[in-house]
């Protein structure tokens, strides 16, 4: 299968709103034995990002940005079981992401193949408050706290989340690891946050948790793929 020209038609048919030409292009691709997880980061991913951008740039209308989210939305739904499931990781991962629905997206998409490889999820979503989250890392204490996808006026509100988590030293062995948005157009921001681990794509995102589970923000640096990440 030609995946640029995969794109190109998902694209043209997603904005478009044509909900079931969508759908049949989807089920092309399984006929032509593509798998699940392979079509959520080779072709969704890329696409969802098309979407995120053109519309940042008022490059399509807001009818064309829902039509797209919509379907788009539907179809990580229609593959979510067919992924093939890893062993379990025996790490946990809170999850949120930034308030608005194509930050949504973005994440659940994440969450499903983090899920798919092993990691059990707590994805809470966006509009979650700080409070909340705190209230729910200390419950879980989970391996990972994961904020996903943030826009650029959720980053001052998350580095207040990271110094807090960091000061009170509740939970030492926790990640805090961001990814997507706000920091994939500000090269340095995650670092100065506070992050231990970032990535623009879910598939850099598992390859930084694979190779780095013991990272904390505290310790040598080290250089990897496309830039610096904390690790013992």
């Amino acid at each position: 299968m030609n995946t640029d020209l995969f794109i190109e038609n998902l694209f043209s048919t997603l904005i478009s709103g044509e909900r079931n030409a969508s759908r049949r292009l989807v089920d092309a691709a399984f006929d032509h034995g593509i798998d699940a997880g392979t079509l959520a980061r080779e072709v969704f991913w890329p696409t969802l990002n098309n979407i995120t951008t053109l519309y940042r740039q008022d490059s399509i209308t807001r009818l064309a940005q829902q039509y797209a989210t919509r379907s788009l939305s539907t179809m990580i739904s229609q593959v979510q079981p067919h992924y093939e499931i890893a062993e379990s990781r025996n790490r946990t991962i809170c999850m949120f992401c930034g308030p608005d629905e194509l930050d949504d997206l973005a994440a659940r998409l994440t969450a499903d193949l983090l899920e798919a490889d092993g990691y059990t999820v707590f994805f809470g979503g966006g509009n979650i408050a700080h409070d909340d989250i705190l209230a729910e890392v200390h419950e879980r204490k989970p391996d990972v706290l994961l904020m996903f996808s943030a826009g650029g006026a959720d980053a001052p509100g998350l580095r207040q989340l990271i110094d807090h988590v960091r000061g009170i030293n509740a939970l030492p062995d926790m990640q805090i690891v961001v990814g997507g948005g706000i920091f994939n157009r500000a090269p340095g921001l995650a670092e100065e946050i506070g992050a231990d681990l970032w990535a623009s794509s879910p598939e850099e995102l598992m390859d930084q948790l694979h190779q780095y589970p013991d990272a904390r923000a505290d310790l040598d640096e080290r250089t990897v793929g496309r830039g610096k990440v904390k690790a013992a």
